[in-house]
């Protein structure tokens, strides 16, 4: 059933109108999208950015919780290439030194350009 919608719909990856003029994007899929669809899309891009993050760097898997959580976080904001950036921010983390670890993701770029996201994030990194 799928397959042959698919084949019918086409693909896009951008928004585009379809045949009606109503804003469309997928295979077909009429936007706005509801919440359901949307927190769907964020389960599976925060589980493939989770993946990538342990693919670069397994020892994500050991860290605490909330700091898998708040890489994750970063993650998803900045691509798990940005995250891996903050090599001091690492170090620390290898080193369980969260407070250091907190500093590093505020002594960044980063931080400046989302200073409210990257000032809670790091707090959950300091209250570990």
């Amino acid at each position: 059933m799928k397959e042959l919608i698919k084949k019918h719909e086409g693909f896009r990856g951008m928004p585009y109108e379809d045949s009606l003029g109503f804003p469309t994007i997928g295979y077909g899929t009429k936007l706005p999208i509801t919440k359901e669809e949307a927190e769907l899309l964020l389960k599976h891009r925060l589980d493939i950015k989770i993946q990538e993050i342990t693919n670069y760097e397994p020892f994500y898997l050991e860290l605490p919780p909330k700091a898998q959580k708040v890489i994750a976080n970063m993650a998803y904001q900045l691509g798990v290439g940005g995250v891996m950036k903050f090599k001091k921010m690492w170090e620390a983390l290898k080193n369980e030194d969260y407070k250091t670890a907190a500093d590093e993701m505020l002594n960044s770029k980063w931080a400046r350009q989302t200073p409210n996201r990257a000032n809670e994030l790091s707090e959950i990194m300091r209250s570990i």
